[in-house]
């Protein structure tokens, strides 16, 4: 593999002591004066006659953001957008609504050249960043709007994989209309060779060999020949497009750093992957629909120190302080359950017992007197994991079961599609986990869509695990007094302790949406009638 200089810690640094070339003149550009809540503006710098030796070391573009009123101010970075030194973007993100001041300045050696701006932006109820509700801690807000966010993911691991922009927006759009709100997809991992044992192959419009560095032999999964000090500017531009088509679908995009089964990688804290990491950050973090998370699998090649200093290192330079994780593949790994960096858990769990094991999570972290939302974002692969499992462990129908399992634990979960239809081998019409691209033959979502309407039809965030309300092995979440979401794992009926007071209530069916009104119910005791069938079906009560 090419190994590169260790003399800058990060990307478009300042001057190297060798360079000692300077542009003929850097001109810069701002296309807009008014953006949306939320949105960025973008300053290009066009380097004239650049002969920086490498313009993703030798160069950069640095600037300070203020709100006209002085409320807020931040310090951006920008970044290389062209091979030969010759583009930079610096993005800025609009978190308040209001005007902005900033000064941009392109440093090369002791060649420096500014531009002082303006722009304002306006409130266009965008949803904004992923953040946690100040009030209610276990679950996610859209500081933009105050809405509640019912995590409801899935796994798209390589979706920027896709080559052409329209599979990827196919397959967003697509995932989009099901309901899916959360994505997980790489920036750097790579496959090795196994495929996961998946119907996937590579080819000419997909592949699992991501290049987020130019390449010596970048379909060797192994021996790429990764230049470290420079970026693959195609694919990371592929990337820009991908987020900005979810962000204008409400997708937030889980951005993982890296992964172990490739082990090809930056050397653990060295200044190549401090380099990656700060382009990720200049790059992306103008993007509002975004979250980070450390690497998957991430104990299998990085140690509990490195990842409480990467956590830090990423919080103390991303501007907008986007919600970070880890996710590592042992169960009882630790978490930095305590560190301000943490945004929220992110489990890989695989057993059928989610509901006690989310339930322990949440009294893991009360522990540590700091509560954050708590996610399993592994617990199973349609058709495909766990192997060890009973069979049928990994079906639609278990696995939507077992989502139910966790939300009504008060936590929240990404699941797996199947890869079953292939993508360069057999129909070709899927990919499922591994690239997000699906047809009409997956309907693994569409259950949990119903899941999803259940839930975002009161006010769940309000809601705490309270089974000892019910009785048969059923589940409830309760706002006593006011609230109570019940689920029954396997029909039947159910008593409710309730307070006293007059409820509305109905049932829904998990499985095909059904929704039947019942009579209301008085406290503070209720026994419900059996559901039309044996499948798990849900109740809602709502005090009058």
């Amino acid at each position: 593999m090419m190994r590169v200089s260790k003399a800058i810690p990060v990307c478009c640094a300042l001057v190297s002591a060798t360079a000692w070339s300077a542009p003929k003149n850097v001109t810069f550009t701002q296309p807009v004066a008014q953006i949306d809540r939320y949105d960025y503006m973008e300053v290009t710098a066009t380097v004239d006659s650049p002969d920086a030796r490498n313009p993703f070391v030798d160069a950069s573009l640095t600037a300070t953001l203020a709100t006209d009123d002085g409320s807020g101010q931040w310090t951006v970075d920008g970044f290389c957008d062209s091979a030969d030194g010759s583009v930079y973007r610096i993005r800025f993100m609009a978190p308040v609504a209001g005007g902005y001041k900033y000064s941009v300045t392109y440093s090369q050696g002791d060649y420096r050249k500014s531009f002082d701006g303006t722009f304002r932006a306006v409130e266009a109820h965008r949803r904004g960043i992923l953040g946690v509700d100040p009030q209610y801690r276990w679950h996610f807000i859209w500081q933009g709007t105050g809405e509640h966010f019912f995590f409801n993911g899935t796994t798209a691991y390589w979706l920027v994989g896709w080559r052409d922009d329209h599979v990827i927006q196919f397959s967003l759009d697509r995932l989009h209309r099901l309901k899916v709100n959360r994505l997980r997809v790489t920036i750097a991992g790579r496959e090795a060779v196994t495929f996961f044992g998946e119907p996937a192959m590579t080819g000419p419009n997909w592949t699992v060999y991501t290049a987020a560095w130019p390449a010596q032999n970048a379909d060797d999964p192994l021996h790429p020949g990764f230049d470290y000090t420079r970026f693959n500017l195609p694919y990371w531009q592929r990337f820009d497009r991908m987020l900005k088509y979810a962000r204008d679908r409400d997708m937030n995009i889980s951005l993982v750093l890296d992964m172990g089964d490739s082990k090809v990688h930056p050397d653990a804290g060295g200044e190549d992957e401090r380099r990656y990491i700060r382009y990720a950050i200049d790059r992306f973090a103008a993007f509002s629909n975004i979250t980070w998370d450390l690497g998957d699998d991430l104990d299998s090649y990085r140690d509990e120190k490195w990842t409480h200093e990467t956590g830090v290192f990423i919080q103390d330079h991303d501007p907008y302080k986007h919600l970070e994780t880890s996710h590592p593949a042992a169960s009882n790994a630790h978490q930095d359950r305590a560190s301000s960096w943490f945004g929220f858990t992110s489990y890989q769990e695989w057993g059928r017992n989610q509901h006690q094991l989310m339930l322990e999570s949440r009294k893991l972290q009360e522990k540590t007197g700091r509560i954050i939302p708590q996610t399993n974002e592994e617990y199973g692969y349609e058709d495909h994991y766990p192997r060890w499992a009973l069979p049928g462990s990994d079906s639609a129908d278990v696995l939507r079961r077992t989502a139910w399992d966790i939300v009504m634990a008060g936590a929240y979960q990404t699941a797996g599609e199947t890869v079953r239809r292939g993508t360069n081998i057999g129909a070709d019409m899927g990919g499922g986990w591994m690239n997000g691209r699906g047809d009409d033959t997956m309907t693994m979502f569409l259950g949990y869509g119903h899941m999803v309407d259940f839930f975002t039809g009161f006010e769940w965030w309000k809601t705490n695990p309270h089974d000892e309300l019910v009785n048969n092995g059923n589940y409830c979440l309760a706002d006593p007094g006011k609230t109570y979401a019940v689920y029954l794992p396997i029909g039947g009926t159910v008593t409710i302790q309730l307070e006293p007071g007059r409820y509305s209530v109905f049932w829904l069916s998990a499985v095909t949406g059904e929704k039947i009104d019942l009579p209301p119910v008085d406290g503070p005791s209720w026994t419900s009638p059996a559901p039309p069938d044996r499948n798990d079906w849900a109740l809602l009560l709502q005090r009058q």
